[in-house]
């Protein structure tokens, strides 16, 4: 199925979640970046839970930014959502191939490394965004994610990601969930929430039988009657254009600007979150630098 975005709460009202299924746009991803697996794996699951988390903000041209930085051979992961659950990313070192775990399963915790951050910002077009941070507990992404809710935020919070790769590197399956307690929540509420999400298994093997998020919540919080609040396509965009490119260019400022038409006599920029190149002829770049100066 096309990707897409599923948002239910418990009948009860002591239960929120969502879930995502991805797996196109961790291939698009996949197919811009070139990631090897482990980098796939680490990127997807990030595209994943930025989601979710950005389809929470609800303001229109509001955007949300996950960063993970780990001391692991990966180094950052990035992915930028908007408030409907679009995503797109990167991660700083797509090539990076290390031994599979004793299980058999791609190391994404090794790649990432134990040390570091995840960093949350939330730019909801106010004058500063939230900034939210807590230390890496493992580099899974998941659990680090948990934490994050409960650290920063105060929400218990269970998430869990997958990605699964193919034998030819491609996706297979990716996804997730973001399951969240609400106030008034007892101890038998938080029991069945973990009881049930014991029993569902890790989200690979969900997505493996089926890829249907709304399939995802009812076996993740089987012991809940789930009422389905929303359920909208999501894709891997990208905002750039070559206008945005321009004022980057703008921005560097008369001097540097100069300096780039004088040396290379041209520029040939990339966004870093998609396969999008623009070419500034000098003509092109002295109109440019011209502007700056009126």
């Amino acid at each position: 199925m096309s990707d897409q975005l599923v948002r239910a709460i418990s009948k009860d009202g002591f239960v929120k979640a969502v879930a995502v299924n991805t797996r196109t746009l961790t291939e698009r991803a996949r197919n811009i970046h070139h990631t090897l697996p482990v980098a796939t794996a680490a990127l997807g699951r990030t595209l994943a839970a930025a989601s979710m988390m950005g389809n929470m903000l609800k303001g229109e041209g509001s955007s949300l930014t996950l960063q993970i930085k780990g001391d692991g051979p990966l180094g950052r992961i990035l992915a930028v959502s908007d408030c409907e659950g679009n995503v797109r990313g990167t991660v700083d070192n797509p090539s990076v191939d290390i031994p599979l775990r004793p299980d058999g399963k791609l190391d994404v915790g090794s790649a990432v490394g134990m040390d570091g951050t995840l960093t949350v910002i939330r730019d909801l077009n106010m004058k500063e965004p939230y900034v939210g941070s807590v230390g890496l507990l493992g580099g899974e992404i998941a659990e680090d994610l948990a934490a994050y809710f409960v650290e920063s935020e105060q929400i218990p919070t269970a998430c869990g990601l997958g990605v699964l790769v193919d034998r030819d590197q491609s996706v297979l399956a990716a996804g997730g969930y973001l399951v969240q307690l609400l106030p008034g929540a007892t101890e038998d509420v938080i029991t069945k929430v973990e009881g049930s999400l014991m029993a569902a298994g890790p989200v690979t093997g969900i997505l493996k039988e089926n890829d249907d998020p709304e399939a995802m919540l009812r076996l993740a919080l089987s012991d809940f009657d789930l009422e389905i609040l929303e359920k909208s396509p999501i894709e891997y965009r990208c905002y750039c254009s070559r206008d945005r490119m321009e004022r980057a260019l703008i921005s560097m400022g008369s001097e540097e600007l100069r300096a780039l038409i004088d040396e290379q006599g041209q520029a040939e920029l990339t966004c870093q979150f998609c396969d999008n190149v623009q070419t500034f002829t000098r003509d092109q770049l002295e109109a440019l630098y011209n502007s700056t100066k009126k």
